[in-house]
């Protein structure tokens, strides 16, 4: 820890150590703030805004700047993708059936039109392009996480100083307002079409999951997900330096999510490893590393946000997340529903779009669920959304975002 001409450094054991308070805070924060709750922000954005405030109060009152050393934050953001590709198996492309491709194109349509809209309104406030990218899949339909990680190369590549703090602004109003529109767009289809659940879609279904014997997990478990995650990565520096000859520059989170994708859908189950077990596809210990890691990865990212860097762009930002939220709404009732059937099912799938496409997938799952609740359950779109917005979206926004960036 240094303190050099008004700037606070703290090294990355302090910064580590401040960001897991910073989740603890946010848990606390949602556990006695019904509205965090209701509106299912996440524990790290809870908590990360409440810091960034605070370092923002003793900017401007003490003009001291507290800087963090993030290199430890990185390296979380490479676990978190890398978890990505180990989890992801290609067999579930078939298992949604049509629905699953139905959905998913309008999806990767839509997120093309995102960053169009955001583009076209940045450029009529007199705005450099790659700001409304900012605003489009960059931190909408990829939230946080995906925020985050580009805005370090958009930085780098057009020198957008602020390219971080207006990634994860547009990220949380985006979740919010995904939150906001997909049960009142639910209740509007569902009231205008006069729709109901089928038998078929009882909420009977999906009784029985939470009383299953949670599956205990030792040391070994734990570490042979890490040794496969580090397998994945090294094969990602591999595949990193391999594009970039190629005259690909792409983050190395990228090749480090297509690297778990190759090895975990080309090896067989039944190859022979040193831990003497099967790969290490959606296990608990994997589950745990990918959480631990996105909520450390988030806290840090959020607590070290300079929110006074933004006060000259509260106008292009609002005004961009405004015209994102018409062309979601819009999306979801003259495309999503008519696409998906215009049945029960469609809406309930609307509702959990109105998250995908604003916000994250918790909010979707949170919007279903409430949806569920009061009419009925689907079980078509809790198997489709969840699949789309897990896996599938990552995947398209890895390609698309840089195929964007590099047109402008």
């Amino acid at each position: 820890m240094e303190f050099t001409d008004g700037v606070l450094q703290l090294n990355s054991f302090f910064t580590v150590t401040i960001g897991i308070i910073v989740l603890f805070i946010g848990r606390r924060l949602n556990q006695v703030i019904g509205f965090l709750k209701e509106f299912s922000i996440p524990e790290p954005v809870s908590g990360g805004i409440i810091f960034s405030l605070l370092f923002s109060l003793i900017y401007a009152l003490a003009n001291i700047e507290v800087s963090f050393d993030l290199m430890a934050r990185d390296v979380l953001l490479v676990y978190f993708f890398t978890t990505i590709g180990i989890n992801a198996s290609l067999g579930d492309l078939f298992k949604g059936g049509k629905p699953l491709i139905i959905l998913l194109a309008v999806t990767i349509g839509y997120m093309i039109l995102q960053n169009l809209t955001g583009i076209s309104v940045a450029a009529a406030f007199g705005q450099e392009s790659v700001v409304g990218m900012l605003g489009g899949s960059v931190s909408l339909i990829g939230g946080h996480g995906t925020a985050i990680a580009w805005a370090p190369k958009i930085q780098e590549q057009f020198g957008l100083t602020t390219a971080m703090e207006i990634g994860i602004a547009s990220a949380t109003f985006g979740l919010i307002l995904a939150s906001l529109m997909g049960g009142p767009i639910a209740k509007y289809l569902i009231n205008k079409h006069q729709l109901a659940p089928t038998p078929q879609t009882d909420i009977a279904e999906t009784k029985g999951k939470e009383t299953e014997t949670p599956v205990r997990m030792t040391s070994f478990d734990f570490l042979d997900a890490l040794l496969a995650i580090h397998i994945c990565v090294i094969l990602g520096f591999f595949l990193n330096e391999l594009v970039s000859e190629l005259g690909l520059d792409l983050p190395l989170f990228v090749t480090c999510l297509f690297a778990g994708i190759v090895i975990t859908n080309l090896v067989p189950k039944t190859y022979p490893r040193l831990t003497g077990t099967a790969w290490p596809t959606r296990t608990a210990a994997v589950d745990l590393i990918a959480d631990i890691s996105l909520g450390t990865f988030l806290a840090m990212s959020l607590m070290s946000m300079q929110l006074w860097t933004l006060i000259d762009l509260a106008g292009p930002i609002f005004a961009i997340l405004a015209a994102q939220f018409i062309i979601a709404i819009l999306v979801n009732i003259f495309v999503v529903f008519p696409a998906m059937g215009k049945n029960y099912d469609a809406a309930v799938i609307c509702s959990g779009f109105g998250g995908i496409s604003l916000g994250s997938t918790p909010t979707a799952m949170a919007n279903m669920a409430a949806v569920s609740q009061r009419y009925g359950h689907s079980a078509q779109a809790f198997i489709i959304v969840p699949l789309v917005c897990a896996f599938f979206i990552d995947l398209a926004n890895a390609l698309i975002i840089p195929y964007f960036l590099n047109q402008l």
